[in-house]
């Protein structure tokens, strides 16, 4: 070996013991059936594949994982033991298993655990690991940031909680694509929101086909997040969303009647005051035709009953003008219910026959030059009135988002606008402006789609 390719190996060798010294330990009881055996293989497994080191001595691990059995008296009092025991030796000891599905029996005698889960909870075992010894960077074997790789810009993201969709709306081929309603863990879908906001990003657009329906296909199961329970289910996650402290933004949102119940986490300042709720019609003989689910609901009072409990709401939906079928008399009822709602946003569309799509088959088909009149009028009404809401927001004080900064100020966004689909804020020059930051602005104008102003 020449002194060149000995001092090589000698680095190499220094690098992987630094990296060796640096892999965090977890020491881990398995008790209990064979059940629970596989489900401590499943942990183990995935402890390793991440980098940490399995210590198999109490004080030399970073903390203990006990996988509990709760079946008898015995075993409960067997597993209450050693996780005692644990907690003499670490201090730091997450539990799992059946006996964490009993309610609060561990938490009852052991207040200081870290984190409790149920049994076969490989994932929110992992969560808890990863919130109280991090699994630390290394360039030589992590080839992807914690948040992975995305495209939008570093100050904000989307957070998808669900694929496909249980509707069969008629003008729509997404399910025979992308299937029925998946809802996504609700602590893998927290966990990336985690490493999201802890990465920098300050705003989490949350996205599915159906986001209101998250949780309908799992019967509302409850998950673990932190060791502790939380329902998969759209307000129960929109809660713990609040709670990492970044703007979350609701898209997609149907309207049920329990999407009432995130109102009042808009108005506490929990959430972005923001409902992205595609209408799609008001005539209920057209919504029938397009199975539009919530077809039934009366909307009108819907919103009304909206802007009493969270005034500073943005609405924003979206249309379809032309569908098959529609007459003047029900493209009419479309304009009185755009005038009567008073949407802050919105967006329409001619209808387009998609292959696939059952609507296709039924009768009386609007002409193409009638389906683009019906649009322009549509959009014609809706300017008026994004212009007229504008308006209203002239001298008031704003927190914004900045999105761009150049010679002649920056561009940013405001609790109202949804990037790429909404408006803008364009403010002034000023100091301290900065690409993913927020800062206070005071609104000078606006126009139908965007406001300006200067720094506050």
């Amino acid at each position: 070996m020449t002194a060149t390719s000995a001092k090589a190996a000698k680095t190499s060798s220094a690098k992987a013991r630094r990296r060796g010294a640096a892999s965090p330990k977890v020491g881990f009881v398995s008790l209990g059936c064979p059940k629970a055996l596989v489900d401590s293989e499943r942990i183990l497994t995935q402890l390793r594949a991440e980098g940490y080191a399995i210590s198999p001595t109490y004080d030399g691990a970073d903390l203990v994982v006990v996988n509990t059995c709760g079946f008898i008296d015995s075993a409960v009092e067997e597993s209450l033991g050693a996780i005692g025991e644990a907690l003499a030796a670490n201090g730091k000891v997450i539990v799992t298993g059946c006996l964490g599905a009993k309610g609060d029996v561990v938490r009852k005698a052991h207040p200081a655990v870290l984190a409790v889960t149920g049994p076969h909870a490989t994932d929110e075992v992992m969560q808890a690991v990863h919130k109280h010894l991090p699994q630390p960077h290394d360039p030589y074997t992590s080839l992807i940031p914690p948040q992975g790789i995305k495209l939008t810009p570093a100050h904000y993201a989307y957070l998808k909680i669900a694929e496909g969709c249980n509707h069969r709306c008629t003008f729509c081929i997404i399910p025979s694509m992308r299937g029925d309603l998946v809802s996504r863990p609700v602590g893998d879908v927290m966990q990336e929101a985690a490493n999201l906001v802890k990465a920098g990003v300050k705003e989490l657009l949350v996205i599915s086909q159906d986001t209101s329906a998250y949780g309908v296909d799992v019967k509302y199961r409850t998950g673990f997040w932190n060791g502790r329970p939380l329902k998969t289910r759209m307000t129960e996650l929109a809660q713990a969303l609040a709670g990492l402290g970044a703007w979350v933004r609701l898209h997609y949102v149907y309207p049920y009647p329990h999407v009432d119940e995130v109102i009042p986490l808009m108005a506490e300042g929990k959430l972005l005051p923001y409902l992205d709720v595609p209408f799609q019609h008001a005539s209920p003989r057209i919504l029938k035709l397009m199975k539009r689910p919530a077809s039934a609901e009366n909307n009108l009072a819907r919103i009304r009953h909206w802007r009493e409990i969270c005034p500073d709401i943005t609405i924003r939906s979206t249309f379809i003008a032309g569908f098959p079928g529609e007459t003047e008399a029900e493209f009419e009822e479309l304009l009185a219910f755009l005038e009567e709602a008073q949407l802050d946003r919105v967006g329409c569309f001619a209808y387009s026959a998609v292959e696939g799509a059952t609507a296709n088959a039924l009768p009386s088909h609007v002409p193409e030059e009638v389906k683009e009149e019906r649009r322009a009028r549509f959009m014609k009404l809706q300017e008026k009135i994004s212009r007229q809401r504008l308006k209203h927001k002239v001298g008031k004080t704003l927190t914004v988002l900045v999105d761009e900064v150049g010679t002649d100020g920056a561009i940013a966004r405001s609790s109202a606008d949804a990037p790429d689909i909404d408006g803008v804020v364009h403010v002034a020059p000023g100091t301290g402006m900065k690409v993913g930051e927020f800062i206070k602005v005071r609104v000078n104008r606006a126009d139908a789609h965007d406001l300006w102003a200067v720094p506050a």
